[in-house]
């Protein structure tokens, strides 16, 4: 039952429930905090082209390399080596590991808008006790799941990511109805953040990279493909999609408040705008649609997290122990490495008092350095075999993942160095043991 193979409407799911997830309903807000909408509209032409050239250079390289399983780490180890592989495998661990506990920070947030009081404060921003304890039962449900297949988790994604859809819709229309062009005018050319126009753009970067962040999903999970033409079109189709609803969620609401009003509202901020229109219903179809959305999210970049390291251990880049599985065809150590880290993650969450927006930045930084791999090796093949449309598709992926890398800034890159850092041990350990290993053979 678990060895049957993911289809392209499940894999196309997948890629669009991983990039859908907690971060689309708190878009309004977290913009709004940082630019004005002439910033807005930048930002999102340049990331737009740049998450389009990314999915093309993964569908070309999903055709042109169909033995490379797993993509961002295989890319990378093709590329450039064990060392290198190792670290795009290891910097999208932790990004899918800290994007996870993410998403179960704002799930517990949101359910707060319903039962916090300014006397009683039960789940906070999602950092509370009662917060922690709720998250730690969703985790290991979540991973009860997973560890039953990996093909009916994607069945499971496949009926949320449907369900999650319905609010996104019900907010658009509405939306569009209420829009207003005058006050978008207004917040197009608002100057109050007091901050330039291309800052407000680089500021801008790290938020709608996170929103696209699981774009390579289908690439992950390759060697689960019915049809291997399926990994490149599910992944274009999914980010399609994605960039639709994004914009127009985004454009939408400068339609509505002013720039400062968006700014200052409790996320999800999609709630906050629907209910003013809609009453609290908005705020219920919202905040269920938040729910769903992160459980399906959850649940795919569980899977994402799960098959990278299983990956990894079969040229010895991880410990031989990740090359186990279950009965259920399922990577048993690296389900239970990522749970486990998952949980402290939420314990440290707790005693460090840290929030959605601050995993948001982590997870974030620690993907730059994959997508860049990602792109670097579908230029530097295209122009070893001198495919010159293949030169340009690459050459503008590769401009987009340096940039990203510029906007991030010096603070959150010298962070990821850090975390990358702590990898290397696990590498070193992983290489002498598969050294010895082929020794004895």
């Amino acid at each position: 039952m678990s060895s049957q193979k993911i289809g392209l409407l499940s894999l196309t799911a997948l890629v669009f429930s991983s990039m859908v997830g907690s971060g689309v309903f708190s878009l309004p807000q977290n913009m709004a905090a940082v630019s004005n909408g002439a910033a807005l509209i930048i930002a999102w032409l340049i990331t737009g082209i740049g998450i389009l050239f990314l999915a093309f250079a993964l569908l070309f390289l999903s055709r042109q390399y169909p033995e490379l399983d797993g993509g961002i780490y295989n890319y990378a180890r093709a590329g450039f080596g064990e060392l290198i592989g190792f670290c795009s495998a290891w910097g999208y661990w932790l990004c899918t590991t800290i994007g996870i506990v993410g998403y179960v920070v704002i799930v517990f947030a949101s359910l707060g808008m319903f039962v916090d009081t300014k006397e009683h404060v039960i789940f906070g921003d999602g950092n509370t006790l009662y917060a922690i304890i709720g998250s730690s039962i969703f985790v290991w449900l979540v991973h009860w799941l997973v560890s039953r297949g990996i093909k009916e988790a994607a069945i499971v994604n496949l009926i949320a990511t449907i369900g999650k859809t319905v609010p996104m819709v019900v907010f658009i229309l509405c939306t569009f109805f209420a829009f207003k062009l005058d006050l978008f005018k207004f917040n197009f050319h608002d100057v109050s953040l007091q901050v330039p126009l291309w800052q407000q753009v680089k500021d801008l970067m790290l938020i709608t990279l996170w929103v696209f962040t699981g774009i390579e999903g289908a690439v992950v999970l390759s060697s689960r493909a019915k049809n291997r033409n399926d990994i490149g079109k599910a992944t274009v189709f999914g980010v399609l999609t994605a960039l639709t609803f994004y914009i127009m969620v985004t454009v939408l609401s400068y339609g509505l408040s002013t720039r400062a009003e968006i700014a200052g509202m409790q996320n999800p901020s999609m709630a906050t705008i629907l209910s003013h229109y809609i009453g609290f219903s908005g705020t219920v179809i919202i905040t269920v649609g938040l729910i769903i959305s992160v459980a399906s999210s959850y649940l795919s970049w569980t899977l994402f997290a799960t098959e990278i390291p299983f990956l990894a251990a079969k040229n010895g880049a991880f410990p031989k122990k990740f090359l186990e599985t279950n009965e259920n065809n399922v990577p048993k150590a690296s389900l239970w490495l990522t749970s486990i880290v998952v949980q402290l993650c939420l314990v440290a969450v707790y005693f460090f008092n840290k929030n959605y927006t601050q995993l948001l930045l982590i997870s974030s930084v620690m993907i730059l350095l994959p997508y860049f791999l990602v792109s670097a090796f579908y230029l530097k093949e295209s122009i070893r075999h001198k495919r010159h449309k293949h030169i340009c598709i690459a050459s503008v992926a590769t401009i987009y993942a340096l940039w990203l890398l510029y906007a991030a800034g010096v603070s959150l890159l010298l962070l990821s160095v850090a975390l990358y850092a702590v990898g290397l041990i696990i590498f070193f350990y992983s290489y002498l043991q598969h050294k010895r290993q082929l020794k004895a053979e």
